[in-house]
């Protein structure tokens, strides 16, 4: 009977390694994505998003993952402020999310309008959400937290993603923002004069 060996592959050098497989915090920090969402300018959903593998969702075309080799998921950091998590959405694919710091708030229903149950999530806890489940979280500690989120391989604007609730998309509007019906963000004309304003809110590049 042979064994089977694993796929041959060329040697990786340390430069390879650091540039194309390793994601350094001191260096990602300042790299994040302030309004990648239309929710993300809402006061209270206001947050910074960071994206290390893959699209983590995002309704902002503008960025690039820090490891952009192909993987079969995407994985997301979060930076918030006391009171600010994402606003009430959905995905059609599972979403799990492990708090780095701080206490964190998610709460959840069957439909749009409804919330159905809510739970702590403490620091090194986990939560994994269901598709189709609505859900919504916010960072309830005293200071900024950091929250890692990983999600199930998807489509990347292959329509609405995530889908909001009708009240989040009537407050983004009143900021003006919307996204269209592949899932991206129609941005309004001081969109990079409320980028920076967020990312200077939220101290982006403090840990």
């Amino acid at each position: 009977m042979s064994v089977q060996e694993p796929k041959v592959k060329k040697a990786v050098t340390n430069e390879e390694m650091e540039n194309n497989w390793i994601v350094r915090f001191d260096q990602m920090k300042s790299k994040g994505i302030p309004l990648m969402f239309i929710d993300s300018i809402i006061p209270g959903h206001q947050r910074i998003n960071y994206t290390l593998i893959g699209d983590t969702a995002s309704e902002n075309d503008n960025f690039t993952p820090e490891i952009t080799e192909p993987h079969g998921f995407q994985i997301g950091m979060v930076k918030a402020q006391k009171g600010n998590g994402p606003a009430y959405h959905t995905h059609d694919y599972i979403e799990s999310f492990l708090p780095l710091s701080g206490k964190w708030r998610f709460y959840w229903g069957k439909g749009p309008d409804e919330i159905d149950g809510e739970t702590i999530i403490d620091q090194w806890d986990l939560i994994s959400l269901p598709p189709g489940l609505w859900r919504g979280f916010e960072n309830i500690s005293e200071e900024d937290a950091w929250i890692f989120a990983v999600l199930e391989q998807h489509k990347v604007f292959d329509g609405k993603d995530p889908y909001w609730s009708p009240k989040v998309i009537k407050d983004a509007a009143e900021y003006g923002f919307f996204a269209n019906d592949l899932g991206k963000m129609i941005k309004p004309d001081n969109f990079e004069e409320l980028e920076k304003e967020i990312a200077d809110k939220l101290k982006m590049g403090e840990k």
